[in-house]
């Protein structure tokens, strides 16, 4: 899938770096079996693959090379068929409370369905797949699966056991975790796709105190200088019908079917009023497959984000994107089914910035905690 078709050399920097993580775990735990956070292992796999790291898009998926789509995740051999979380959704529970099993978990596999496509939809991803380190007794094992999507239409024996809910869809079995609003997937890792020991060192304080952080190995080419998160909505979490993401329903002159723009609350030009250059002052926006729109930000009291061209931003977000159809009003509730309602800009210098989605309450959350 991806990791029998990489480079010799990147697969050995990968089992190297991986081994290297592993030998120090006695500074975590006093197991045979080696520890590995699942933040540094996918760090690890981004540097030694050279793949784009996801991790900060509030997204289905932690990275991507070559319009694959990756799922990394890190966990115990144990009985190598366990359940591990693949999704949550507590932001969602207002979605599927009080519904019966079946009813339920129709409901959160379209969720976990919609935000898989809408993922896929913004990197210009041609497939997924679960890129997986699994943890055994001083090994280390790599397991590759397709990332699919459930299902609907042949989910089957769903079963109520205490707090969760068992089904399967003919490819996979799930269980969704009621209380903690998590979906997991047992995952068959009986025969890896490579497997290499780990040497866990006794004493690793001993072995690194005289090292020092070489500076050459972080990496400044992008540094971010500030980041903000604006909302995809306006007041009481709605998206008006002739503003914002639906601008091109406004009245007056005629607009293109593609013209919006993102919402800039006041709040934010009074905490944070040199973000932005002046109003009606081009700079550069980066979408996150790399494309870049020329912007500014625009209308009474700077409010808002919008391509130069009116119709760009919008021909990117409502139609590659969201997949809405031509005069189709977004909803807050559409976002809602994907999970994001926010977007996180960040700046890289005055000219140039970054665009990416956030997952809901992003804005809220940045607000309270100024």
């Amino acid at each position: 899938m991806f990791y029998n078709n990489q480079l010799s050399n990147e697969k050995q920097t990968y089992k190297n770096n991986l081994q290297i993580i592993g030998s120090l775990s006695n500074l975590f735990s006093d197991s045979k079996i080696p520890y590995l956070y699942y933040r540094i292992a996918e760090k690890l796999f981004c540097s030694s693959f050279y793949a784009n790291d996801l991790s900060r898009g509030d997204v289905a998926l932690d990275a991507i090379k070559n319009n694959m789509g990756i799922g990394l995740k890190t966990f115990l051999a144990n009985n190598n068929k366990s359940f591990q979380k693949v999704a949550e959704f507590n932001k969602d529970k207002n979605l599927y409370e009080n519904k019966e099993p079946k009813d339920l978990i129709r409901i959160i596999s379209k969720l976990r369905n919609k935000r898989i496509e809408f993922v896929e939809n913004l990197y210009n991803i041609e497939k997924s797949i679960y890129h997986c380190v699994v943890r055994d007794n001083e090994t280390f094992s790599i397991h590759e699966e397709y990332m699919n999507i459930i299902d609907i239409k042949n989910i089957q024996d769903i079963k109520k056991i205490r707090n969760s809910i068992k089904f399967n869809d003919n490819l996979n079995e799930y269980s969704f975790n009621i209380s903690k609003s998590t979906l997991t997937k047992r995952f068959i890792t009986t025969n890896p796709i490579d497997t290499f020991n780990v040497k866990i060192l006794l004493n690793p304080l001993e072995e690194i105190k005289d090292c020092l952080l070489d500076s050459n190995l972080i990496d400044n080419t992008n540094k971010i200088l500030k980041t903000i998160y604006l909302p995809l909505y306006g007041k009481n979490k709605t998206v008006h019908e002739r503003s914002g993401l639906n601008q091109w329903n406004a009245n007056g002159r005629n607009r293109d079917i593609n013209e919006v723009y993102i919402p800039i609350p006041a709040l934010i030009h009074k905490q944070e009023n040199n973000f932005f250059p002046e109003r009606d002052h081009p700079f550069n926006l980066k979408l996150p497959n790399g494309k870049i729109l020329v912007s500014k930000v625009c209308q009474d009291n700077s409010k808002a984000l919008m391509s130069h061209s009116n119709k760009e931003l919008g021909k990117w977000l409502l139609r590659d994107v969201l997949k809405l159809k031509e005069e189709k009003l977004l909803t807050y509730e559409m976002l809602q089914i994907i999970g994001v309602d926010s977007v996180r800009i960040d700046k890289i210098d005055n000219d140039n910035y970054e665009i990416n989605f956030a997952a809901l309450g992003s804005y809220e959350n940045y607000i309270d905690d100024k």
